[in-house]
């Protein structure tokens, strides 16, 4: 009885520690991030990195009415390029605080998060698709390339997190064996080799609610809702450097959702939301929780979706179902204050965020 106490203790000390460990780093990442935002915004400002022209046409090259009303003059001289201060702090905090391990038995040591079994693929998802939209941010700002205002071409685009998520799925599949989903109350469903597959269109199909980032504030209060969800989840699955991780990007978000909030000083860009989708996708199918992603996920879902259906029924029904798209858009179109949106978004995300966490748990 005594040794079975004295366990129990042992294993409620080590979940307080985990906790900690994932409030102390999202704190630090938070802290970080607001202490170096004036700087990289001096530095934004300075070489005026802000797309010289509004957005003039929507993906299919048709004009804007709606957006242009709103957003047009609001775009010219707000940099881009603010997903720097997103996608830089968690590659930076796990360097810092794996090489402080080398001081042993020190609380600073067990901050480390930087582990091959759970954060290397989630870092390097985030890291290579945020290159790939540093590139498309910059050529927008020089008003370079094919694509509409500058910018890479949609398909080009497309193509970088197709070949993420072919190198993601297929690292999963053969190095780490993976061939199954988790059904919540219902075991495991076993694809085999599909898993390759799916992991690709769930990529493809999280980055297509990246259309999410353009509304201040809405991108940042989104995606933290949703890493902040995984990062519990996580936590109860005992993967603490996921939750770890999850955290510090949570944390650089709320810091970039501090500056973003009307009026913004930055925007998000490609080369944040291209590392926030990437690697949220990772995250999902490491806590294997994949399937309860499209409920944490909501907004995404109802963003991209939104796009989808009003490209289609322009395409063949000839007319619109909303008056723009996204459908944030929309709302905005029907006279709803920006705040109005935002923060009724934040929490519509907010609840699906709680419901996902309890059928993953419950599952």
């Amino acid at each position: 009885m005594v040794g079975t106490n004295i366990i129990q203790n042992l294993q409620g000390a080590e979940f307080t520690f985990s906790v900690l460990k994932i409030l102390i780093l999202g704190a630090i990442s938070f802290i970080v991030a607001i202490l170096a935002t004036p700087f990289l915004t001096h530095f934004l400002y300075k070489h005026k990195l802000w797309k010289k022209t509004g957005r003039e046409k929507s993906i299919d090259g048709k004009e804007m009415p709606v957006f242009k009303k709103f957003h047009a003059e609001q775009e010219v001289k707000t940099p881009r390029l603010g997903g720097i201060l997103i996608w830089t702090i968690p590659p930076i905090l796990a360097v810092i605080f794996f090489l402080l391990t080398e001081f042993n038995g020190t609380f600073i040591q067990k901050l480390n998060f930087l582990s091959r079994s759970q954060t290397w693929l989630p870092l390097f998802a985030m890291v290579s698709a945020s290159i790939v939209g540093l590139i498309d941010d910059l050529l927008q700002v020089r008003g370079k390339g094919k694509y509409i205002g500058g910018g890479l071409s949609l398909k080009y685009r497309l193509a970088s997190v197709f070949l993420i998520g072919l190198i993601g799925g297929w690292w999963f599949y053969s190095k780490l064996g993976w061939t199954g989903l988790h059904l919540p109350g219902n075991g495991n469903l076993l694809i085999g080799a599909w898993y390759i597959p799916f992991f690709v269109l769930v990529m493809m199909a999280v980055y297509s609610g990246g259309v999410i980032d353009g509304m201040d504030g809405l991108a940042g209060s989104s995606f933290s809702t949703i890493f902040g969800a995984y990062a519990i989840i996580a936590l109860f699955r005992g993967q603490i450097d996921i939750a770890a991780f999850c955290a510090v990007v949570a944390g650089a978000l709320l810091a970039f959702l501090w500056f973003n909030i009307p009026p913004a000083r930055f925007y998000m860009g490609e080369s944040g939301t291209m590392g926030l989708c990437t690697a949220l996708t990772v995250v999902a199918f490491l806590t294997d929780s994949v399937l309860v992603l499209p409920i944490i996920g909501i907004l995404l879902v109802v963003e991209a979706g939104s796009v989808i259906l009003q490209q289609l029924s322009k395409k063949f029904l000839k007319r619109k179902i909303f008056l723009a798209s996204p459908i944030h858009y929309h709302f905005e179109a029907k006279g709803w204050p920006h705040y109005k949106i935002t923060m009724r978004f934040w929490v519509i995300g907010l609840i699906a965020a709680i419901i996902g966490i309890a059928i993953r748990l419950l599952g």
